[in-house]
């Protein structure tokens, strides 16, 4: 079982790849290359000069979304694409794998997600879906990212033609909108992690 390091150790860690602080952030948020570029800096930094540290695990989570909310939207975006999309089945780590897979997934509904991912990013350009799963099943997420698109519910694994879905503009009020959504699901996860891992 992967545990999370000492949390004082955290507390003191540098800003290094292999750091404490790096194996904590990873954990929660998934591993990424902004994660280590400007994530682990930005933790770092702002853990040396708050007036008071974060006390918890959980405080740390807040505190690392308090970094993010500070970034342009390329770098938010970046940042919610260090997760995988649902419904992947490969490359995902541990933690990813058991959220995502609450139960066994049929294989059209597999194929349908892929469609859906792909009719998402379509309409939100740059952008991933992200949502907490919160034990739900993958025909669960599946529903809800149909009520997103503003889609029949279906098992077609390429109708409607994914040009048809229509697309905003990256940097609209929607797009921003649903950009800031998965940010703040990315924080619900971290918190969730948290709990699994027996540290909340």
């Amino acid at each position: 079982m992967t545990a999370l390091p000492p949390f004082q150790d955290v507390l003191e860690s540098k800003a290094e790849k292999d750091s404490p602080l790096a194996t904590t952030l990873t954990l929660l948020f998934e591993s990424s290359p902004i994660l280590y570029s400007d994530l682990l800096p930005g933790v770092a930094t702002y853990i040396a000069s708050a007036p008071s540290k974060p006390a918890s695990y959980g405080e740390l989570i807040d505190a690392t979304l308090v970094v993010a909310s500070k970034w342009d939207p390329t770098l938010k975006a970046s940042f919610i694409a260090g997760h995988p999309r649902i419904g992947e089945v490969s490359g995902l780590s541990r933690l990813s794998k058991k959220e995502q897979a609450a139960r066994a997934t049929p294989p059209e509904v597999l194929a349908r997600l892929t469609h859906l991912n792909a009719c998402y990013e379509h309409r939100y350009p740059g952008l991933r879906y992200i949502t907490f799963v919160n034990g739900r099943s993958r025909a669960e997420i599946k529903d809800e990212m149909e009520g997103v698109l503003g889609l029949e519910h279906s098992l077609s694994p390429d109708q409607p033609p994914v040009e048809t879905v229509g697309s905003v503009e990256a940097g609209s009020e929607e797009w921003t909108k649903e950009l800031e959504r998965a940010v703040g699901d990315l924080g619900k996860i971290a918190h969730s992690r948290l709990k699994a891992l027996g540290a909340a």
